[in-house]
């Protein structure tokens, strides 16, 4: 192998090392048996959820993998491999896969990561069935508001009734 490909190959490894470390998930799949019409749909699917989508070969993320020290995912670089990077919402490829899988029963999931945290099929389905970040957000922050909203009702009540009985002195004093 020549030194120029040498190099390259380094460069393709150590780019695919960078995306591990700063994509939020990752899912890997296997893209056997797809049209080009079926992977342009994901890829522009993909795309409107902030998630890039490379076909890498097996022995150049073996090796990344071993940069990083997550040596317990490389069982499934066997085959056709494409990694789904999601640097903004952690649930984004997983969903975008998961649904593509589920309407194009030719792929299918291999496994995935959560950070470093190696996530296998089921993990990837389960990771898409949650809600995205920003559902999340404004679901915590309704239940940390329910109870304040409790509050200022029942002081709204306590007050409202004094001026009720109040209200009803008064008219019985000018009778």
């Amino acid at each position: 192998m020549s030194e120029t490909n040498i190099k390259q190959k380094a460069a393709l490894v150590d780019d695919i090392v960078e995306k591990l470390e700063t994509a939020k998930s990752v899912v890997f799949i296997d893209y056997k048996g797809l049209t080009v019409d079926q992977v342009t749909g994901l890829r522009n699917e993909f795309r409107k959820a902030n998630v890039e989508y490379k076909v890498i070969k097996n022995k150049l993320l073996e090796r990344a993998v071993d940069k990083l020290g997550i040596d317990e995912i490389k069982p499934v670089f066997n085959g056709p491999t494409a990694a789904a990077f999601s640097f903004g919402d952690e649930v984004a490829a997983a969903k975008v896969i998961s649904k593509f899988v589920k309407d194009n029963s030719i792929t299918e999931i291999k496994a995935g990561l959560l950070g470093k945290k190696v996530i296998d099929k089921a993990g990837v389905e389960n990771l898409a069935k949650l809600p995205t970040k920003e559902v999340l957000l404004a679901q915590v922050m309704g239940t940390m508001n329910a109870p304040i909203q409790g509050f200022v009702s029942a002081a709204s009540g306590i007050i409202r009734n004094f001026m009720y009985g109040l209200n009803a002195l008064v008219e019985q004093k000018q009778a």
